[in-house]
């Protein structure tokens, strides 16, 4: 058994708040303390001297496009742009650089620029020249296309959301999404993997949920990736309704995949008008896009309880839950309520929900996957939530305190390529909630995007995502100042760097505080990222 003693560091763990030293054996954590107990009990352990830096279980993103994300990390990205003018001229620039094949683009977002709107396909053309150019929103849910893409695409006129010279959206949106990424050869997408991966690794991260789907990446990449091999451990989600138990079964055999959930659109964004609302959009007429109806989402709940799988669903605006609360209840009176409790079914998003949905959540053990990066980005009284909404429901939105209260299971990840995939941060943002009375506590925050991430993929051991003897030894060294233990930001600040206060402590999350930069990451005992 090789043993590794870790001395002179300052460890995040229930069991022992003021530990310096941790042993960990063919990687399980086995023991923490004090060093000198820790070098008589260990005494042919390697011994590695951590030098004061922080230790702390190692994150789990709940929500990833991996190869989507890794799309944007080494091409186009346009998360940077500060005007429709900018994003031309990043275009324009990248079409010199790279002078030939397709163009893939990522996260312009058109509500922080002060013309207002996206660009045409005019002006695409015009930047990038005769080429295939796809350019997705931040959101992932529309993209502006050049005339040469849509030439190669005849059908996609007319699908459902295309209205020319404007962004496709909807089916149409889809259509081309699909044809773009089949456009890619295995080694760009592997690359594109290994940089997503090593990305997730040098931010703590030892495990990832790809949510995929025959609308994302297609059946290719779902299998790819879950044939390529990295540190970062993938669990794959795959959002494709069924109808049956039978079929169910025979999805997941076919594809290999975990679930049956993640992205299986109820409805899409705000920022695309396309999330389904009860009441019209502030700035536009419709309410939006419903992809399921109540009938549908009920019969593929009813079939992966029935299966014994995991279900799931992409769920933004009000009247999207309504169908999902419908779905449930249905599927509850029929199985029981602990019989759907023990399959951990998830929301992801769960943006737009009042009390009542929350109380109905709660009850029948359904977990919800939050991205805090989404109100950081777009809430506030200026933001693209009140533009698109108004100031008075924008308020309402990821009520993030309220669904805990309740009792509803949170797991925070990123939804990355949309917003960055970076822990520290999406914590930080469910702290420094923008409504009052929404935020977390940062203990809350970070259980949910530990120890809630790994239960939301299914490990309900009660160790995961912990430091405790008997738990995998899947943590991050981070550099880190000083530790405090704080309450939620919008309370009254109760905080306390005294050890023998026997409650851990995290680094200061306030909004102008520096985050932890990690120094290495292990996963069940290996070193996936050394900095």
């Amino acid at each position: 058994m090789h043993t590794q003693l870790l001395i002179g560091g300052r460890f995040y763990s229930s069991s022992s708040p003021d530990a310096t030293a941790m042993a960990v054996a063919d990687g399980t954590v086995v023991w923490l303390g004090a060093e000198q107990p820790g070098r008589a009990l260990h005494p042919d352990a390697e011994v590695i001297d951590l030098d004061g830096a922080f230790v702390a279980p190692a994150f789990v993103d709940p929500h990833v496009h991996v190869t989507a994300l890794g799309l944007k990390l080494t091409g186009l990205d346009l998360s940077a742009a500060r005007s429709l003018e900018h994003c031309l001229t990043l275009l324009s620039d990248f079409a010199a650089a790279q002078p030939t094949g397709a163009i893939l683009g990522d996260g312009w977002d058109e509500t922080t620029w002060p013309e207002g709107r996206p660009p045409t396909t005019a002006e695409i053309d015009e930047a990038a020249g005769a080429r295939p150019v796809y350019l997705s929103r931040v959101d992932a849910h529309s993209a502006v296309v050049s005339s040469a893409l849509l030439d190669t695409l005849p059908q996609v006129t007319a699908a459902d959301g295309f209205t020319r010279g404007e962004p496709v959206r909807a089916a149409a949106h889809h259509l081309v999404r699909s044809a773009v990424l089949a456009e890619l050869d295995r080694a760009q997408r592997d690359r594109a993997r290994t940089a997503a991966l090593d990305h997730a690794a040098a931010h703590g991260v030892v495990a990832v949920h790809e949510c995929g789907g025959p609308e994302i990446a297609g059946r290719t990449d779902i299998r790819e990736l879950l044939d390529f091999q990295h540190g970062v451990e993938v669990r794959a989600y795959w959002g494709e309704a069924v109808a049956s138990a039978d079929e169910a079964r025979a999805l997941v055999a076919e594809l290999g995949v975990h679930a049956l959930g993640g992205d299986l659109f109820v409805d899409g964004s705000f920022g695309s008008h396309t999330a389904w609302l009860r009441d019209p959009y502030a700035d536009d007429p419709g309410t939006g896009r419903a992809y399921l109806d109540a009938d549908t989402i009920t019969a593929h709940l009813r079939a992966c309880t029935e299966a014994g799988i995991q279900a799931g669903f992409h769920v933004i605006g009000d009247a999207a839950m309504d169908a999902i609360i419908t779905g449930f209840d249905r599927v509850v009176s029929e199985f029981g309520g602990p019989a759907v409790a023990a399959r951990g079914h998830r929301v992801e998003h769960a943006e737009l929900l009042d009390a009542d949905q929350i109380a109905k959540l709660a009850s029948w053990g359904v977990i919800a996957s939050v991205q805090p990066g989404f109100d950081a980005a777009w809430g506030g009284t200026g933001g693209m939530y009140a533009a698109r909404l108004g100031a008075e429901r924008a308020a309402t939105l990821n009520p993030f305190a309220a669904m805990a209260a309740a009792g509803i299971s949170l797991a925070i990840g990123s939804d990355a390529p949309v917003t960055a995939l970076d822990p520290w941060a999406a914590i930080r943002a469910a702290v420094n909630h923008r409504t009052p009375g929404h935020g977390l506590s940062p203990r809350a925050a970070f259980a949910a995007a530990t120890r809630g991430a790994w239960r939301a993929g299914g490990v309900r051991d009660g160790i995961a995502g912990t430091l405790v003897p008997g738990a995998p030894a899947s943590y991050a060294v981070w550099d880190a100042d000083e530790l405090v233990v704080a309450s939620a930001a919008d309370t009254v600040q109760r905080w306390s760097t005294d050890p023998r206060s026997r409650v851990p402590g995290l680094p200061p999350l306030t909004p102008d505080a520096p985050l932890p930069n990690c120094l290495r990451t292990v996963h069940r005992g290996a070193v996936i990222h050394e900095a």
